[in-house]
């Protein structure tokens, strides 16, 4: 039986970086030739990375795009090289794949399924490929896919697939992450092979990209449904794997595709049946492994590829906080991270000297601006327009303010990017403070819940064998420390009916009346319903962050400012 070398080439490319993505390609293919590959395979959209957006509108964008490719051309000598890029050809736009062989552009396949929900917006810039073609490489026949392409049980290319009985389809990707992304991704690719009966090459894409982060991963899957090998995740790579076609193939039992219907659970290689077949690669991650770090990639990439060097972060001495800065500091070096404390009046001694603490385990810089005085003075200053009596959410917020502009200040002072620090709870209910404690450049923990929050509070600490954030700021309980003896749960229910309600309405979709089915009290529930769609209007002036839930604000969940739909939830 024949042999394919294949090198699967999981890279990180920057949007509209056409020059530092070629010179990667460049690179990577000529490793693959010193590998003695016969293929290499680079991610969806690869050259013009991904995604692109209404850069696909611009038509000198496109023209260096294809430029791009071009030029890599001359590096295929003895390989053939499959690279993602946007076609331009009869007035319409594709999302493609170039197939570069022997200094030849020998075929172009464009993809056919355009996904247009959560994050995806390609049937706003595609337009659909008209079908799928066969290539010889190596003397094995094999096809061409494209990321959503795959994920359509009995599609085009499926279909395709069994009718020409082809022995490998490749399979070029740019899946975004989000917790738990791996193992169904992993199902549709078994499913995949299983049912056209031919080895997958899924090649993914690694990397941080506004709020998305890629995560890699890329396998080859073997036609009875199991990875053969596979890549690291969030982190660039290239895998080699040599697959004797024929040696993994079913002899099959009935007509094309017939063999592949409903097959037998399949015994992973451990002998162990409750593991299932992905257990070696699933099982590389914990949830709060892959989670911490897409939120170390997401951070790092944004920071970099945005040409910034330092962050900067205001410490409350609170959970957010800290574990924002951890992160900063795994993702950038404790040299690139500043902290700033910031107390009031209503500031505890515990709090500011957690903030000290954190400062000095992480070894960061530490600035402290105190602000009573500036507090004082603005109130004096609006004396006269604002009969400003007692202590109430005004004076609350503009503590919020002072910080949020003396953030800015230090930013534009020495070009340092801000990193804010609420979490997917309050944003969701509005429990944030707009042009405060929401300003700056990247929200890092911005679809992370709060009882995800600890949870993740707790792993740092628990990786590295010591206590990096303080005990004190884990056990305390949340307040914004606004007010005298303020606690969150003095204005939200706690944190963990809080996240339930919120997952059921906002990543689920679930109507009020059937969270309160599941057990939950009405009034809560409509109260929580009303604080979300309430405050979509400071959700659409957030910074952007880091996308690790099935369904985050932004991209994911946009829903009009202006909705009078649900005000009947009282």
């Amino acid at each position: 039986m024949p042999l394919i070398r294949v090198a699967q080439a999981q890279i990180n490319s920057t949007v509209g970086d056409f020059a530092g993505n070629s010179i990667k390609i460049i690179k990577i293919i000529k490793k693959a030739i010193e590998k003695e590959a016969h293929i290499v395979i680079f991610p969806e959209l690869c050259v013009c990375g991904y995604p692109p957006e209404d850069l696909l509108l611009r038509p000198g964008f496109l023209k260096d795009n294809l430029q791009a490719v071009r030029q890599l051309i001359e590096h295929t000598r003895g390989i053939a090289v499959v690279v993602g890029f946007a076609d331009y050809c009869d007035g319409n736009v594709y999302n493609a794949a170039a197939i570069l062989q022997n200094q030849e552009f020998s075929a172009t396949y464009h993809k056919i399924e355009l996904p247009n929900y959560g994050v995806f917006d390609e049937q706003r810039y595609f337009v659909k490929g008209s079908g799928p073609s066969i290539l010889e490489i190596n003397r094995i026949p094999l096809t061409l896919t494209i990321c959503e392409d795959i994920w359509i049980e009995g599609g085009m290319a499926e279909k395709y697939a069994v009718s020409k009985g082809v022995d490998m389809v490749i399979n070029i990707s740019a899946s975004p992450f989000h917790a738990g992304k791996l193992h169904t991704r992993l199902e549709v690719a078994g499913r995949f092979a299983r049912n056209t009966d031919a080895y997958l090459c899924f090649n993914n894409l690694v990397g941080g990209q506004d709020e998305l982060v890629f995560d890699g991963g890329s396998f080859v899957m073997s036609p009875e449904g199991r990875p053969m090998s596979w890549a690291k995740r969030f982190q660039e790579e290239l895998l080699i794997t040599e697959i004797d076609i024929g040696a993994g193939k079913r002899i099959k039992t009935g007509g094309p595709g017939e063999s592949q219907k409903n097959p037998a659970p399949l015994e992973p290689d451990s002998g162990k049946p409750e593991e299932g077949p992905f257990h070696d690669m699933v099982g590389e991650y914990s949830r709060l492994d892959e989670v911490y770090q897409a939120l170390l990639l997401g951070t790092r990439d944004y920071v970099s590829k945005n040409g910034f060097k330092k962050v900067l972060i205001g410490l409350s001495g609170g959970i957010d906080s800290s574990l924002t800065a951890v992160i900063a500091v795994d993702a950038l070096g404790a040299e690139n991270v500043v902290g700033v404390t910031m107390p009031s009046q209503f500031t505890s001694q515990e709090t500011f000297s957690d903030s000290e603490r954190l400062a000095e385990n992480l070894g960061i810089q530490l600035l402290t601006v105190p602000i009573k005085g500036v507090y004082e003075s603005y109130l004096f200053a609006i004396r006269d327009s604002l009969d400003i009596r007692g202590h109430g959410v005004t004076q609350e917020n503009i503590q919020a303010r002072i910080r949020g502009n003396i953030l800015m200040a230090i930013s534009n002072q020495f070009g340092w990017l801000v990193l804010t620090t609420g979490n997917k709870s309050e944003i969701a209910v509005g429990y944030c403070t707009l042009y405060g404690d929401m300003a700056g450049g990247f929200a890092v923990i911005k679809d992370v819940p709060k009882t995800l929050v600890f949870e993740l509070s707790e792993y740092v600490n628990d990786i590295r064998g010591k206590e990096i954030i303080p005990r004190s700021v884990i056990e305390r309980p949340p307040s914004a420390e606004l007010r005298p003896d303020q606690k969150d749960e003095d204005t939200l229910p706690p944190y963990s009916m809080l996240d339930t309600i919120l997952q059921a309405y906002v990543e689920e979709d679930k109507a009020p009346d059937e969270i309160v089915e599941a057990g939950f009290d009405r009034k809560i529930v409509n109260e929580v319903v009303r604080m979300v769609d309430l405050n979509e209007y400071k959700r659409r002036q957030a910074a952007p962050g880091v996308k690790i839930t099935p369904k985050a604000f932004g991209r994911d969940r946009r829903l009009p400012i202006t909705n009078a739909y649900l005000r009947r939830f009282k």
